[in-house]
C-alpha cells in the first residue's frame, strides 16, 4: 500500500472517527428508539466508496469500528452491533452502487441494510428472535436518515469533483 493510499484512509478514518465520537453524545435521537442515530460518519463511508473504492471504504469502515469501540464503546455487545451493521451495509451499498441507482437510493439501503445487520447480530447474540420486532421502527427511521446522508453525500462529492 502506498504512502498517498495510508494517508487518504487515515484522514477518512479520523473524520468518521470524530463524527462518531461527537454523534454518540446526542442521545435525544436514541430516546426514540435505543441506539438510533442518524448515521453522519455513513456520509465519509459513502464518499469513500465512491472516491476510493470498495476497499478504502471497507477499511475506513471497519477502523472506525475498532477506534470508537476502543475511544467509547468498548467491545461489548454494541461493537458486534456497529461491526454487522456496517458489514452489512458496505456490502449492499458497494453491490448496489453498481446500478444506476443515485446516490441517496444508495444511502438507503445501506441504512436498512444496516439496521438488518444489527437485528441479525442481535438474534445471534443475544439468543431471542424477539429481536426481530424492533426491525419494522428501525427500517422506518432507515429512509429519511438514508435520504439526509445521500443528499448530504451528493453535495459533497458534487462539490469535490473539481478536485479529483
Amino acid at each position: 500500500m502506498k504512502t498517498r493510499e495510508i494517508t487518504k484512509i487515515a484522514i477518512l478514518t479520523s473524520i468518521c472517527v470524530v463524527i462518531s465520537i461527537i454523534e454518540s453524545y446526542f442521545t435525544f435521537i436514541g430516546d426514540i428508539i435505543p441506539g438510533l442515530k442518524l448515521g453522519l460518519a455513513n456520509i465519509v463511508i459513502i464518499f469513500a466508496l465512491y472516491k476510493c473504492g470498495f476497499k478504502t471504504a471497507l477499511l475506513v469502515s471497519l477502523i472506525r469500528v475498532l477506534i470508537v469501540a476502543i475511544l467509547r464503546t468498548g467491545f461489548g455487545i454494541n461493537f458486534f452491533f456497529s461491526l454487522s451493521g456496517a458489514l452489512f451495509s458496505i456490502i449492499a451499498m458497494t453491490i448496489l452502487m453498481k446500478t444506476k441507482l443515485s446516490i441517496i437510493g444508495v444511502s438507503i439501503i445501506g441504512s436498512i441494510f444496516h439496521s438488518i445487520g444489527q437485528v441479525l447480530i442481535g438474534i445471534i447474540m443475544l439468543d431471542n428472535y424477539n429481536v426481530i420486532y424492533y426491525l419494522p421502527y428501525l427500517l422506518i427511521f432507515s429512509i429519511p436518515t438514508g435520504i439526509i446522508i445521500g443528499i448530504i453525500t451528493k453535495k459533497i462529492i458534487n462539490s469535490t469533483e473539481k478536485y479529483s
